[in-house]
């Protein structure tokens, strides 16, 4: 019985997946995102830029740029779900409210819409880690870890952006969301090294959830990975149990009462 109930999420999972056979362009479309950010900026931008010296090493723009990417990827694609389609089945399509009718929960259907979430997230930076192998812009084995790094900054994202969502009263609420994840995606490290801040906005970026991940992404693929990259997983989990608590109060409140 409580191997059957720790499944249940998988039938969310599976009716998503199910809504998106006819819209698979959908869902592969934020694939090439990433791609073009590395060919317009890490590679086109990079030849003006030139090399950039991180924690001691030399780097290619690309190879700065391209973990960074990886990180912002795995975060887009759980924050669409988690936004957007998370709001139309909750408020519009009352997509939730038909699976109570089932014998999902509420904790089911929040597992499984978070499970969602990072296989989406997943299926991004997945297929940019072959993209950073095929352009040599990966340095080391611990770059096998990446999408394991990345399904955990999409929780994470997923989570907080479900959260978030939870608030919402109508689509222009979202908007708020966005001028959120803008300046994180520009800001938390992803184009620029730390130290071009100023002294007094660096804690502000090394605050941000993004910024670990891509900080983590980045260890990974160049091989530098030390004591750091355990604060950064623990910053992620971190955030993800908490955001998730309070998602999962705001989902009893709006679906059971």
């Amino acid at each position: 019985m409580i191997a059957t109930r720790a499944l249940m999420p998988l039938r969310v999972v599976e009716r998503n997946l199910f809504s998106y056979r006819r819209n698979w362009v959908v869902l592969v479309s934020g694939m090439f995102e990433p791609i073009f950010f590395l060919f317009g900026l890490g590679i086109g931008l990079g030849m003006l830029v030139g090399d950039l010296e991180w924690n001691g090493e030399m780097l290619t723009y690309a190879e700065f740029v391209a973990p960074g990417l990886v990180a912002s990827s795995a975060m887009n694609g759980a924050l669409f779900d988690m936004t957007f389609n998370f709001y139309y089945k909750l408020k519009e399509s009352r997509t939730f409210d038909a699976l109570l009718a089932s014998p999902l929960s509420v904790r089911d259907i929040l597992n499984g819409e978070l499970s969602w979430a990072m296989v989406r997230g997943g299926i991004y930076s997945g297929s940019f880690v072959f993209v950073m192998l095929a352009f040599g812009l990966v340095a080391s084995w611990w770059a096998a870890l990446i999408p394991a790094a990345a399904l955990l900054v999409g929780l994470a994202f997923a989570s907080l952006g479900s959260f978030g969502t939870s608030f919402a009263r109508n689509w222009q609420d979202l908007d708020v969301l966005f001028l959120i994840t803008q300046p994180l995606f520009l800001l938390s490290t992803t184009f620029f090294t730390l130290d071009v801040y100023p002294g007094w906005l660096q804690p502000v970026v090394q605050a941000t959830p993004l910024y670990h991940g891509v900080d983590l992404i980045r260890d990974l693929a160049r091989g530098t990975v030390d004591e750091s990259a355990i604060g950064h997983v623990v910053y992620l989990v971190v955030i993800t149990i908490i955001a998730r608590y309070f998602v999962a109060k705001r989902l009893h409140r709006l679906l059971l009462t």
